[in-house]
């Protein structure tokens, strides 16, 4: 027996191959056809946003000189209380770095949402710029633009020279050599060259594409970095608030905040000195764990000017328009001394915090129980009338003996005249004009008249402002916040 050919497999013998089937060319064509349907279709739906970092740079327009001026862009985000913080923000960071703020809209609510700082979970800031960027255009478009400088007085500070300001409609105007003051939808679609400008604008301010000496993005947000400002030696030192070991493990994430000076790094001297535009993220900050979120400047020991500056940034009024309204219908339809009561039931964290808002809230009502009768209470709430049967103010409105309750909504006549107001006075646009040697490409001939501000909210926080009985808030909310600081500035009695 031969051993090596023991238990050796028999080979098996090749398979039968098969007669290859005739398929006919139509099919390949056809899939071909397909594919490129697909993917054609594909991209026509993929909003520009998601392609605009393909732009390259040669197709970048050229970065304009606007006069020899420098300029600080931010990207507002979230909520209008939000928004107001950083722009506060902005105009502390503007005059820090002896630049001229560039005044951004008031985004819709929510419209952009930043994410949480405190779990390390943000949008980058070339997404957050992106974002704004486009939110931006489409208030343009849809006609209803108005600035933060509309709703909110800046002019003290702007005849004090503390900070220098400039429309961000206007700024535009020059950086992209267009002019949208009075663009509306139906004729900003008619002029695809206008539209592609402003994309290609969209991409160089977001940092996207472009040179150093054009525009400096600044990418350190809330998870690397704390700005601060003449606070001694730390400089580079570690933020007392660093993300913990379960979260490193469970999001496998390795940040280190540092705390950074905001004029070293981004004044004279930075490599960012020299760029026309200095573009941030968000500039939103809280107080968190003993330390601040992103911003921490509350004071300047060595810089009368900026000492003085946060102290009037604290309470920004608003417009002369919005403080008439709201004084109106408190001294003019409530005609008493009244309670205000500020009920955020519905969004996010306070839908789940009925008891706790309404419990004291009828605290406050029955020790007033003891005094005059009936008891004058403004209401300002995201609850909806028809949905109050069965909770505490149900209970007020039946009974009409005891209590008496105001409230407001957005088709009131005096909303909608305070909000064409608003328009006719254009405050934003006091600040910052389009030189004379302006082109006006892509200009839109026919104006479309403007859509009207939403003003609700602002007049409401101001008639809260006036109430003398007193003000309860709804726990954690930032309108309450702002309704407080404008009891506490006497906005009723400016």
């Amino acid at each position: 027996m031969n051993l090596l050919t023991r238990n050796r497999p028999t080979a098996r013998p090749w398979p039968t191959r098969k007669q290859p089937s005739y398929r006919s060319p139509l099919i390949y064509l056809t899939l071909l056809f397909s594919l490129l349907f697909f993917f054609s279709y594909f991209f026509s739906l993929t909003p520009n946003s998601l392609l605009s970092n393909k732009t390259s740079i040669s197709d970048s327009p050229k970065c304009p000189s606007l006069g020899g001026g420098k300029f600080l862009w931010y990207a507002p985000h979230s909520g209008f209380s939000n928004q107001l913080s950083e722009f506060k923000n902005a105009v502390l960071m503007a005059a820090i770095l002896n630049r001229t703020l560039v005044v951004p809209p008031v985004l819709d609510h929510h419209a952009v949402a930043l994410g949480s700082c405190p779990k390390f979970r943000v949008l980058s800031a070339n997404e957050i710029r992106i974002s704004v960027w486009d939110h931006i255009v489409e208030l343009i478009r849809s006609g209803r633009y108005v600035s933060m400088a509309d709703i909110v007085d800046v002019s003290s500070l702007v005849s004090s020279s503390l900070v220098r300001v400039i429309d961000f409609r206007v700024f535009i105007s020059l950086w992209c050599n267009v002019n949208v003051d009075f663009a509306c939808y139906n004729e900003l679609d008619k002029h695809a060259s206008l539209l592609e400008r402003l994309k290609q604008c969209g991409s160089l301010l977001s940092g996207l594409n472009g040179d150093l000496k054009c525009l400096y993005a600044v990418n350190e947000d809330c998870r690397t970095t704390v700005w601060t400002y003449q606070s001694g030696n730390e400089d580079g030192a570690l933020d007392s608030f660093q993300p913990d070991e379960q979260l490193k493990k469970k999001k496998k994430i390795s940040y280190v905040r540092k705390r950074r000076d905001v004029y070293n790094t981004l004044g004279p001297g930075s490599e960012a000195e020299s760029a026309t535009v200095l573009a941030f993220g968000s500039l939103f900050t809280l107080p968190y764990k003993g330390s601040e979120l992103y911003i921490d400047i509350r004071d300047a020991p060595r810089d009368q000017g900026i000492k003085t500056l946060i102290e009037k940034i604290e309470f920004l009024p608003f417009a002369p328009e919005i403080l008439s309204a709201g004084k109106k219908f408190a001294y003019g339809t409530i005609k008493a001394p009244f309670l205000c009561a500020q009920l955020r039931l519905l969004d996010g964290q306070f839908k789940n915090h009925w008891k706790a808002t309404f419990l004291k809230f009828e605290q406050t009502v029955d020790a007033l129980m003891q005094g005059p009768l009936p008891i004058h209470i403004f209401v300002m709430t995201d609850l909806p009338k028809n949905n109050w049967t069965g909770s505490y103010l149900g209970k007020l409105v039946r009974d009409s003996r005891k209590f008496k309750l105001f409230f407001l909504k957005e088709r009131d006549e005096l909303i909608i005249r305070t909000a064409k107001r608003i328009v006719d006075a254009g405050h934003g646009l006091k600040f910052g004009t389009v030189p004379k040697e302006h082109d006006g490409t892509g200009q839109i001939e026919k104006d479309c008249p403007p859509g009207l501000p939403d003003v609700l909210l602002y007049i409401e926080q101001t008639v809260c402002s006036c109430a003398s009985l007193g003000f309860v808030g709804t726990a954690g909310s930032t309108i309450a916040d702002i309704i407080e600081s404008m009891r506490k500035f006497g906005a009723c009695s400016s």
